[in-house]
Order: structure tokens, then sequence, then C-alpha cells
């Protein structure tokens, strides 16, 4: 099941070294790693003590993630991602990358009025749960 319209349904921290700060996490708040191959490299998809899902990446700052600052970014869920951009740039924000495919999905990344930065996220297909 895909994640409700305007919830957060994902978060990546983006690093230069992503090896020392997953196993930062690993030590820290017990989450399990499973390698995620890239182009020559690896990122991590991190797992809550027992859980089937991630509920997060750790990704190094390479290949389309090379520009992003250290931070976590937040994916919020949308309906239509070309409208949601197209209604970032009429509220005064800013798209910091174009919408692209990613398994299926479409991703933006998005810098708000006050200079905050999230992704947007719009899942694959007729999916999205729009009421509770």
């Amino acid at each position: 099941m895909h994640p409700k319209i305007g919830s957060v349904g994902w978060f990546d921290l983006t690093v230069p070294d992503a090896v020392n700060v997953r196993s930062f996490y690993e030590a820290v708040v017990g989450w399990k790693t499973q390698a995620i191959e890239m182009e020559g490299y690896s990122d991590f998809c991190m797992h809550p003590p027992g859980a089937d899902q991630p509920v997060a990446g750790i990704c190094h700052a390479r290949g389309p993630n090379a520009d992003l600052p250290p931070s976590w970014l937040i994916y919020i869920t949308v309906e239509d991602i070309a409208r949601s951009v197209e209604a970032c740039r009429n509220a005064g924000g800013q798209v910091l990358r174009e919408p692209r495919e990613m398994g299926g999905a479409q991703i933006a990344v998005i810098q708000d009025p006050a200079g905050a930065v999230c992704a947007l996220y719009q899942p694959p297909g007729e999916a999205c749960v729009t009421e509770a």
C-alpha cells in the first residue's frame, strides 16, 4: 500500500561517507542495513529491528545526490507531481530538481519560500490514497 496523499512516506540522509554514517545509526538506534547497489557503490535501506520494511535510506553524496548537503530529506506523497511543482513555483518556492522517474514513481526536490528543502513523491500508477 502506498502512503496517503500529503503524508511523509520516506526519509533519506545523503552524506559523503554513507558507510560510516550507516554504522552510526546501526549502533545508536538499532537499525539493520540492506545494501542497495548503485553504479559502483552501495547506498543503504535502513530497517528497524525485526522489520521487513525499511524506514529510511542512507545515501552517498555521489551520482544524482552529489550536490545535496548532509541533511535528512523527507519525501511527501503527492497525487500529481507536475501540478505540485507548478504550485510550488506559483507559491514562491523553487524547484531544485525537476520531476524524474525513480523505480516507477516520480520524484522532485523543492525549496519553500523560507529555504527549507523537501522531496515530492508521486507513487507509480493510480495507487495514491486520497481519503482516510
